[in-house]
């Protein structure tokens, strides 16, 4: 008797336990895949920003009635700085506009006793950009419309005389630049300009003369974005 009830009892057991093994065999097993790629975040570009900016100056100054007059201009610039930058991707656009105070200059003996002086007494550009951001680094080339301040002085010391001529000039410009986002919304640059203000006519004698003026640049900078996120992803 005892030997039946065994024997069904184990009949049983068999029958459950293979029951749970096909609804195991049933259960869904997860797919295991590789692990999950970072989104890596780049900095953008993107929106308003003011500064300041320094540098140095030189360039030649011709005047055509005085040969002699062949000014080296050089000296100081400092000022101020104004943009806004649209980033598409890697692609940066920019509109910048800025003014500086200039106090680049020369004098040349120009004739016995007669000093000549070329001086650039302040100078705003407004360009384009177009630069293309390695994350916080933006190589870019710049070009526009230049407009500053021409000074034309003549001097003869052993009489006592001076006569000058002044007149604010429109021009171009073209350069290229590098500029760092060292901090979220704080970037430095350093960038080249070229800049002709073309020529003008001093006036009536004794400063009859076409005087031109064109100059190189290099300055340094510091801005500070306002708007736009500060990371982008992509």
């Amino acid at each position: 008797m005892n030997f039946r009830i065994f024997g069904t009892a184990l009949a049983a057991f068999g029958l459950l336990a293979s029951s749970f093994s096909a609804q195991a065999a049933d259960i869904p097993r997860p797919i295991y895949k590789g692990g999950v790629h970072p989104v890596v975040a780049y900095y953008n570009w993107t929106g308003f920003y003011v500064g300041i900016n320094g540098g140095y100056g030189w360039g030649t100054s011709d005047w055509s009635a005085v040969p002699t007059a062949n000014n080296k201009p050089s000296g100081w610039l400092v000022g101020g700085t104004i943009g806004y930058n649209y980033q598409v991707g890697s692609i940066v656009w920019g509109l910048e506009g800025d003014w500086d105070w200039s106090n680049v200059k020369d004098t040349v003996a120009c004739a016995a006793g007669v000093n000549c002086t070329t001086e650039n007494t302040w100078l705003a550009t407004f360009r384009g950009r177009v630069g293309y951001a390695f994350d916080r680094w933006l190589p870019y080339i710049t070009g526009g419309g230049a407009y500053g301040r021409v000074a034309a002085r003549v001097d003869v010391p052993p009489a006592g005389f001076a006569a000058s001529s002044s007149s604010n000039q429109l021009g171009w410009t073209v350069g290229v630049g590098l500029e760092y986002a060292f901090l979220s919304n704080w970037s430095a640059k350093i960038e080249y300009l070229y800049v002709d203000l073309g020529s003008f006519n001093t006036g009536p004698a004794p400063l009859v003369n076409n005087v031109n003026f064109k100059e190189n640049i290099v300055r340094a900078g510091l801005n500070y974005k306002f708007s736009g996120p500060i990371f982008s992803r992509y």
